[in-house]
């Protein structure tokens, strides 16, 4: 599937799941499996050995969500949106179908 609408650095909102209206930035994208890291969203504790380097304990990362699960926030209204691709001056350009605007 090659219609990623969703880039790294945009803020998101999820929908669905345990951190459903959470919003975040995008971290990641792990396109082979269509998957997002979310910053804040879906966050796992893990227990991490010592070693020469670091210390160890416990350590909170974010695991990465479906990207189904979030939608793109319209910078205008700050609310979720969907996308879609229109062509500007010959270059193709997401739109969001909220508002009718361009978004970088």
């Amino acid at each position: 599937m090659n219609k990623w609408r969703i880039k790294k650095g945009d803020t998101v909102q999820v929908i669905a799941g345990k951190d459903k209206g959470v919003k975040g930035e995008v971290l990641q994208i792990v396109r082979e499996e269509r998957r997002v890291v979310v910053k804040g969203v879906n966050v796992c504790t893990r227990h991490k050995k010592p070693s020469m380097n670091s210390p160890g304990g416990l350590i909170k990362e974010e695991k990465s969500i479906h990207a189904s699960n979030v939608m793109l926030i319209d910078p205008k209204d700050d609310k979720p949106t969907r996308i879609g691709i229109k062509v500007i001056d010959g270059k193709k350009a997401r739109v969001s179908k909220r508002t009718d605007s361009v978004i970088n």
